[in-house]
């Protein structure tokens, strides 16, 4: 079972990367130093950083049931940031999101990590976790507002690339597992 390649909330649309999306994620968060302060991958500083993330998102699509989205406005269309699912197993998968700086502040990220956790319960992930940097407190209050759960003992380094000289820190680790009810369908998730 495969998840949708288009995702829609109240609003928001979350869609799967095409290569004609180069540009704009470069331009819009991709290569922002504040926005990707806190991320675990390094800040696009060239288009070709950009194409090599699209690269593995048709990757990660063709390997496993979903992959990354992009998030945009309903409302018009404007490229917002990006969320998905990155699978380490079959029934466990990380998940986390980024916004453009104009994006922040509206709930646009509880949103679209909502959607996504509906996405991970219909495809039977029993595990889907983010790790979190320490003081990025916004964030830790998103993962609890979608149902994620800080492991209080589980707390590891992390790779912080844009963080500078010594950028491994500790991680937070927040964990929401699939709800074992009645088995959850895919046409159940608004597309």
């Amino acid at each position: 079972m495969n998840a949708p390649d288009h995702l829609t909330t109240a609003r928001l649309l979350l869609r799967r990367p095409l290569r004609s999306d180069a540009e704009l994620i470069f331009n819009r968060y991709a290569s922002d130093p504040e926005v990707a302060k806190f991320l675990g991958w390094p800040r696009h500083t060239s288009i070709e950083h950009t194409h090599l993330f699209l690269d593995f998102s048709d990757k990660e699509w063709e390997r496993w049931p979903a992959g990354p989205y992009l998030i945009e406005s309903g409302e018009d269309g404007r490229l917002l940031g990006s969320t998905g699912l990155n699978f380490k197993a079959p029934d466990r998968a990380m998940t986390g999101y980024v916004l453009a700086k104009e994006a922040w502040g509206f709930g646009y990220a509880t949103e679209a990590l909502s959607a996504i956790a509906r996405v991970g319960d219909a495809l039977d992930i029993g595990e889907l976790f983010a790790l979190c940097h320490r003081d990025h407190r916004a964030s830790h209050r998103v993962l609890e507002k979608c149902g994620f759960v800080r492991q209080p003992k589980h707390i590891e380094r992390a790779h912080f690339p844009n963080l500078g000289a010594g950028s491994c820190a500790d991680a937070l680790c927040y964990v929401r597992y699939t709800v074992p009810l009645a088995k959850k369908k895919l046409a159940s998730i608004p597309s």
